[in-house]
């Protein structure tokens, strides 16, 4: 199973993200799930270190199937809402493949201030 854990602050505002895990649903390479979970995180990592720039994050992928990624506090205003753009599409993306196959992901929201 694919878990992922959003941190988010009192506010709801997300801070960063962790993915650990493999769907299974598939064989490897094969895994839709895994796939489209991976696309998620990377893309939202990718966003974040291309519009905010490679400083506004702190990003570890330690293992594979394993990704980390915490936002580096404070940002600007404007900083701060693209990162919340890119990070709650990340989480809607992530919310709906939940919904679709449940028994292969989890997501949930945990309250981390700061992470």
């Amino acid at each position: 199973m694919v878990k992922t854990v959003i941190f988010i602050d009192d506010a709801g505002t997300i801070l960063g993200f962790e993915t650990k895990g493999h769907a299974g649903s598939a064989p490897a390479g094969q895994d839709v799930v895994c796939a489209g979970v991976s696309a998620l995180t990377f893309t939202a990592v990718n966003g974040l270190e291309h519009f905010l720039g490679a400083t506004a994050t702190e990003v570890e992928a330690p293992e594979p199937g394993e990704l980390r990624c915490i936002l580096k506090i404070p940002l600007n205003q404007n900083d701060s809402k693209v990162a919340q753009i890119i990070l709650e599409t990340m989480l809607l993306g992530l919310e709906q493949i939940q919904e679709a196959y449940p028994a292969y992901v989890k997501v949930q929201k945990r309250r981390c201030v700061p992470c």
